[in-house]
């Protein structure tokens, strides 16, 4: 997917947390259409927080979310969904109880029509879970859910999705094909932020990221210039 110019998402000095405690201290991050962006640190620099604070699940405190250039700063999920935001958590991001062609149904959940044309279209990118449409989603593997949930996200064909640690919890095989279908899912047309601890394969993905530490920006810029950065290599891929 080729990238422009256009920011399709975009935080300003976003600060947020949980009740009185403050986890961002003023973020900024930008994805422009079609690109891939990762945002990577070590555990507690609020990667996930600043997912969950674009998203509305936590209540900005002050800074701002835009989305297409609009503010969205606040807006419940249900709103940003209609406006072109997915997203997917780490954990809890699939229904058990369901078959996986029920899961990308609920998906759907405020499509009025063609959902049967967007699932046959996720299908066609997830074509291991369309052979196993009518199956439980219960019996699935760790990654074979990480899947759904992805595939999930996208029924509302998103301009720009939200993932938050989905190579969590997988093996080195499992997490090789989880990013192998995130790179589809973006080459298909949607742009990705993705909070990953894999660091070095986030930003072998990735066309840019950024670094977080302690609730602030630490670095920022081309994937390639972090993968070579001294310091990211130190602190963040084992260098």
């Amino acid at each position: 997917m080729s990238v422009d110019s256009t920011v399709v998402l975009e935080t300003r000095e976003l600060v947020t947390g949980y009740g009185e405690l403050e986890i961002l201290h003023g973020v900024s991050v930008s994805v422009c259409s079609g690109e891939m962006v990762a945002v990577i640190g070590p555990n507690g620099a609020g990667k996930s927080t600043l997912l969950k604070g674009i998203f509305g699940l936590l209540p900005v405190q002050s800074g701002a979310v835009l989305l297409g250039g609009a503010d969205v700063t606040g807006k419940p999920p249900d709103r940003l969904v209609q406006n072109g935001l997915s997203y997917v958590p780490q954990v809890e991001n699939v229904f058990p109880s369901l078959t996986i062609q029920e899961n990308l149904e609920m998906g759907a959940f405020i499509r009025r029509n063609g959902v049967r044309e967007r699932i046959d279209e996720v299908f066609r990118l997830f074509p291991d879970l369309a052979k196993r449409k009518g199956e439980n989603t219960g019996k699935l593997s760790g990654g074979q859910r990480q899947m759904l949930a992805l595939a999930r996200g996208l029924m509302l064909d998103p301009k720009i999705l939200l993932l938050d640690e989905p190579s969590a919890g997988l093996s080195p095989k499992l997490v090789s094909a989880i990013f192998e279908r995130i790179n589809v899912v973006n080459k298909a047309g949607t742009a990705v932020l993705l909070v990953e601890q894999n660091a070095r394969e986030a930003l072998s993905l990735c066309r840019r990221g950024y670094v977080l530490a302690m609730g602030r920006n630490r670095l920022e810029g081309e994937a390639s210039n972090l993968l070579n950065n001294e310091e990211v290599g130190r602190l963040y891929l084992g260098a």
